[in-house]
């Protein structure tokens, strides 16, 4: 399931995509009634480069419509249409680039009005430009390849314009280029639809998440206390997004607390890591005789103490419960003991850091590290029994 973030940066995206999709009939208008008029080849060609770029919008805000939605039938999500909208995209853009390069080379010869068709150029290129790099901006902070594919267009539009700007700027001295800048405008063009089609084809592949983002996600699941290791880590890109299937080893006996600890980390690592929009763990689990005690002291050898979160020491027990037998024993000092703000929690995430499979508490206590030990599967034990 997606998480609230994820959803809103759907919304988010769609927005900007039914944006561009406005902005795409103007700039395709506004250049081919200028191109017409002021017989460019190069104007109308760059024309219809904005009119295929309306299909590769409108195919990028279906894609993100349809990526929000669930259904029984899709599992895993329909996060993988914003992929096809971008497999759209680049086959509208390498159609473009072809017929551009076919009035280039076949159009018939024309001499433009250079009154009429370098303003159009000249406002187009800013417009297609300023937008392209915002939507490049936001496509990166929303990570959807929809809009980055839409930003990658509108960059590359501005980059065929760019060369029928100077071309009109060359007639205007005095030189005919209009049809030679044509024809460079249709390999820009080609290279960048090329481009968006490797990209699109990865995705559809399954390519797995970047490395570091999934050893990110394996430190995280094996820093739980009850999580000896990952057997094994399957993740694959879902439309700019991560999907991770992890087999996990815990240190428990007890079918409930693994059941519970793989539960819990389902729920933690989208809430870590965003771009996770869904996390399936199985547990492997085994009955351990070794087991890792922690218990609330006054001093290194002495009494229990009769606070927990307070104390100001703890005794670590590395126990064979076979025997039962004491294999190892040290004490550590409760560096937040003395802290003024947030103590429970402080205190807690570092007895979790310690990896216990019981804690000793004194009777009764049942405050904020109690809680996120016993969340987190250990097993809590009154110091009375």
């Amino acid at each position: 399931m997606a998480s609230n973030k994820s959803k809103q940066d759907l919304l988010s995206a769609r927005h900007r995509a039914a944006v561009s999709i406005g902005l795409n009939i103007a700039l395709a208008v506004g250049k081919g009634v200028a191109g017409v008029a002021s017989s460019s080849t190069a104007l109308i060609g760059d024309a219809i480069n904005s009119a295929t770029d309306v299909l590769a919008s409108f195919a990028a805000f279906v894609g993100l419509w349809v990526a929000g939605r669930e259904h029984p039938s899709f599992p895993y999500g329909l996060y993988k249409a914003e992929t096809v909208a971008t497999l759209v995209t680049s086959i509208a853009v390498i159609v473009a680039a072809y017929e551009i390069g076919r009035q280039a080379m076949f159009g018939a010869e024309r001499l433009p009005d250079v009154s009429i068709a370098l303003p159009v150029a000249a406002l187009s290129l800013i417009v297609s430009l300023l937008f392209g790099l915002y939507q490049s901006r936001e496509g990166k902070r929303l990570n959807s390849p929809a809009l980055k594919a839409d930003a990658r267009d509108y960059l590359a539009d501005a980059l065929s314009t760019g060369v029928v700007f100077i071309g009109l700027l060359a007639t205007k001295f005095g030189y005919a280029v209009d049809r030679w800048a044509a024809a460079v405008v249709s390999l820009f063009v080609f290279r960048a639809g090329s481009a968006l089609l490797v990209t699109a084809l990865k995705d559809l592949l399954d390519a797995s998440i970047d490395r570091e983002t999934e050893r990110e996600i394996i430190q995280m699941v094996e820093q739980h206390p009850r999580i000896s290791r990952v057997k094994q880590c399957l993740s694959r890109t879902a439309g700019g997004r991560y999907i991770v299937d992890m087999d996990v080893v815990m240190h428990t006996p007890s079918h409930r607390i693994a059941d519970h600890v793989a539960d819990r980390l389902e729920e933690l690592i989208p809430q870590k890591f965003p771009l996770v929009v869904m996390a399936r763990i199985r547990p492997h689990y085994s009955a351990d005789t070794i087991v890792r005690r922690l218990t609330p002291v006054t001093k290194p050898e002495g009494e229990p103490s009769p606070h927990f979160v307070r104390s100001p020491w703890f005794l670590i027990e590395t126990i064979d419960t076979s025997k039962p037998k004491v294999i190892k024993r040290e004490f550590v000092e409760n560096q937040h003991a003395g802290a003024e703000k947030k103590k429970g929690l402080l205190v807690g995430n570092w007895l979790l850091s310690l990896k216990p499979d019981e804690v000793i508490v004194p009777n009764g206590h049942n405050g904020t590290a109690v809680v996120l030990l016993r969340a987190a599967g250990v097993e809590i034990r009154s110091a009375a029994s």
